[in-house]
């Protein structure tokens, strides 16, 4: 198996590459997305230092209507809308391997990540290639030694711990919140991660060579 995260910049004219090319700081990250006909219904995220100005231009777009916010903060809101995302997912729908969530999306491209057999991914390649479009292969990680990479601790806590935004810039979680959650110590929580997160990146830097 692969996994692969692309960089697409997106078609100009759809509703999610203008709000994002109006705030270029602001990252959108779209959590899931379910067909609706020709429509989408989308729960989606924005990471802004003024949150609130990017989902009132979302809101007021007509591309999007419906819009439901479930969350605001200082800098993060979350939101449930139906949107018109033909231009957006037309080419990972049609594809046979579906779209993994989030997708991030900042001033115009998409990042996202793919997992498939090696064929699969080939044929998602030339696929993208057929369609004109300007993309960018980030990182390209072989895992079918998966199962053994990592203890059965250390997926849990890594898996735990990316949930949780322990990985994120910024991070949403400290350490102690999230040795909490797992129920252990700080101490064994760092070592856990830490050793962890070693092999993954190890592998990461092996297969890049």
């Amino acid at each position: 198996m692969i996994r692969a995260r692309f960089r697409l910049v997106l078609p100009e004219d759809v509703w999610v590459t203008e709000v994002s090319t109006s705030f270029p700081d602001a990252t959108l990250r779209l959590l899931t997305g379910v067909p609706t006909g020709d429509r989408v219904l989308e729960l989606g995220e924005v990471r802004a230092e003024n949150p609130e100005r990017v989902t009132d231009a979302i809101r007021d777009h007509p591309d999007i209507s419906g819009y439901e916010q479930l969350y605001a903060g200082d800098s993060r809101a979350i939101g449930q809308y139906e949107a018109d995302e033909s231009g957006l997912y037309e080419f990972l729908w049609a594809s046979s391997l579906p779209p993994e969530f989030p997708i991030v999306v900042e001033n115009g491209e998409m990042e996202f990540d793919l997992t498939a057999t090696r064929e699969g991914f080939e044929a998602f390649g030339s696929a993208l290639d057929e369609t004109g479009r300007r993309y960018e292969l980030l990182t390209l990680v072989h895992i079918d030694d998966r199962e053994s990479l990592l203890t059965d601790r250390q997926r849990e806590y890594l898996t735990v711990a990316h949930r949780r935004g322990y990985f994120d810039v910024p991070r949403e979680c400290t350490l102690a919140e999230l040795a909490a959650t797992l129920g252990v110590d700080t101490s064994s929580a760092s070592e856990t991660i830490r050793r962890g997160t070693g092999r993954v990146v190890g592998q990461f830097l092996l297969d890049r060579d």
